[in-house]
């Protein structure tokens, strides 16, 4: 996969790729093309991205918590870097 041009490559279990998938879907892009957006969106907030693969899992875990509902990738990123319960492990930092 590439993220803004570099090549990467991420580990996540079976769970978290399907869910990602039913995210990507619901916005209209592939999986790869998602989460490049994801990514793009957390540097344009002038957050990090620490660990791709917690910030993946922290975005997962977000959606299942707000019930599958529709969400662009703005408000997940929103909802990652403010949300309250986030360990040391959050990729995202506000």
């Amino acid at each position: 996969m590439r993220l803004q041009g570099a090549v990467t490559s991420v580990r996540l279990e079976n769970e978290f790729w399907t869910i990602l998938e039913e995210i990507a879907a619901g916005e209209g892009y592939g999986v790869p093309q998602f989460i490049n957006q994801l990514y793009s969106e957390v540097l344009l907030r002038g957050n990090q991205v620490n660990n791709l693969a917690s910030m993946l899992r922290v975005v997962c875990t977000l959606y299942l918590t707000h019930r599958r509902r529709p969400a662009n990738t703005l408000e997940l990123v929103a909802l990652a870097a403010n949300d309250k319960r986030r360990t040391a492990l959050c990729a995202v930092e506000a």
